[in-house]
């Protein structure tokens, strides 16, 4: 019996309506940039599995040393223990990190390290004597699948059933240069009525609002705004960490720096699940206190494993090396030249294009996840490449390995695609 026909009987995947989409492709193995399924089909994995596998999959840097590290101490309790793995890395991400940032908080995912950001920000003010209950979130943002994570994403598309139990949230728009100004009144009006805690944002590409990309001098004057009225800044660099923008991190772009940050997807290089909730000195120092109550009492089993500190130390160095650093400017400058060849096609409706993030919508109304998206989907696998289009924004965000000779097939099958649109 085949793994798809296997895979029926038990199964249940995410973000997955099984009764309209019963079938699933069954990967056997993935080395470098290509995914191989049981039917001897290949794909060029154009999303990095969703941002993860960065510097390819099965990095030989990353698993050698993983595994060397496996024989040694696989797995430990990190309250009340420490170890060196976890040491390193907070060494190392320390020095890359903004220069405000002096403490790290593990968890094992994406929605994890924002539950704990969200966590920190309403205890900071608890432990101040200051009671605030509301967060400001931006339109249109993804912040993950668990309820605090779910409170301050605003596609409902997710979230449609639960919103009965969120957290209180107040949503602005993103600044786009012109609106910047009426953002700062709202802002002021939202202050004004209500005890502001924190604000959680996606600093200047939104993911699953498809790629939707902003200005950063009006992210600038918002933080600006919340520091003015202390309210907690929360980065969500889930998507954006790890060189993704160009830089380490989006936040490098911005002139005033989050109090918190969350991290993970390409943390670990995609091989393990981890996550990281970063912070200033001045974050860390509310909870710091003779008062046992004043402590951030969250925990993980599998917080700091040695095995995943160790996948993301040798990440973390791969990233500073001359050679991603080049690889990932050579991405860049080619997204930009195919941007110039395929914005004019009268099927495509606009472009965008941070760092090594690429996006492109149709000149068409398509539902998210719809019949002509499925199309769309179904016919990138056919042609040996695996895109995800979100409704009609088709992106890309390949592993800084990546050929060249693998980006001009993507960018191919891109431009093939339109003709069935």
């Amino acid at each position: 019996m085949s793994l798809k026909a296997r895979d029926k009987k038990h199964l249940w995947h995410p973000l997955t309506q099984h009764k309209l989409h019963p079938e699933t492709i069954a990967i056997t193995k993935a080395k470098g940039c290509i995914l191989y399924d049981e039917d001897g089909n290949k794909y060029i994995d154009a999303i990095a599995s969703w941002y993860t596998c960065m510097y390819g999959h099965c990095n030989e840097y990353i698993t050698s040393r993983v595994a060397t590290q496996m024989q040694q101490l696989d797995q430990v309790v990190f309250s009340g223990f420490t170890h060196e793995p976890a040491i390193k890395l907070s060494e190392a991400l320390i020095k890359i990190l903004p220069d405000n940032q002096n403490k790290i908080f593990f968890s094992d995912n994406g929605s994890t390290s924002i539950e704990i950001g969200i966590k920190m920000a309403l205890q900071f003010h608890f432990n101040k004597g200051e009671k605030r209950n509301t967060l400001i979130a931006f339109e249109d943002g993804f912040h993950g699948d668990t309820f605090g994570a779910m409170s301050v994403s605003g596609l409902s598309v997710y979230n449609g059933p639960f919103e009965d139990f969120f957290l209180e949230v107040k949503r602005i728009p993103t600044p786009n240069g012109e609106n910047n100004e009426a953002i700062l009144n709202t802002l002021n009006s939202i202050a004004e009525t209500n005890k502001v805690a924190g604000f959680v944002y996606e600093p200047l590409v939104q993911g699953a609002a498809a790629m939707k990309m902003y200005d950063s001098e009006g992210l600038n004057t918002i933080l600006g705004f919340c520091k003015k009225h202390n309210i907690v800044t929360v980065a969500d660099e889930v998507m954006t960490g790890f060189g993704k923008t160009g830089k380490y991190f989006a936040s490098d772009y911005i002139d005033i720096k989050p109090d918190i940050m969350c991290l993970s997807k390409a943390l670990t290089g995609g091989l393990v699940p981890m996550a990281l909730t970063t912070c200033s000195e001045d974050i860390y120092k509310a909870f710091y206190s003779d008062d046992i109550k004043k402590g951030l009492f969250h925990g993980h089993t599998y917080s700091a494993n040695p095995l995943a500190c160790t996948a993301a130390l040798a990440s973390i160095e791969l990233l500073q090396s001359e050679t991603i650093q080049q690889n990932i400017k050579t991405i860049i400058a080619s997204h930009k030249a195919f941007n110039i060849y395929i914005k004019t096609h009268p099927k495509v409706k606009s472009t965008r294009q941070t760092g090594v993030i690429f996006a492109l919508d149709l000149n068409i109304e398509m539902k998210r996840y719809g019949n002509l998206r499925d199309k769309l989907f179904k016919f990138f696998l056919d042609h040996g490449v695996f895109l995800r289009p979100l409704g009609n924004t088709i992106y890309i965000q390949a592993p800084y390995t990546i050929t060249k000779e693998q980006l001009q097939k993507i960018y191919q099958v891109i431009e093939d695609a339109l003709d069935i649109v």
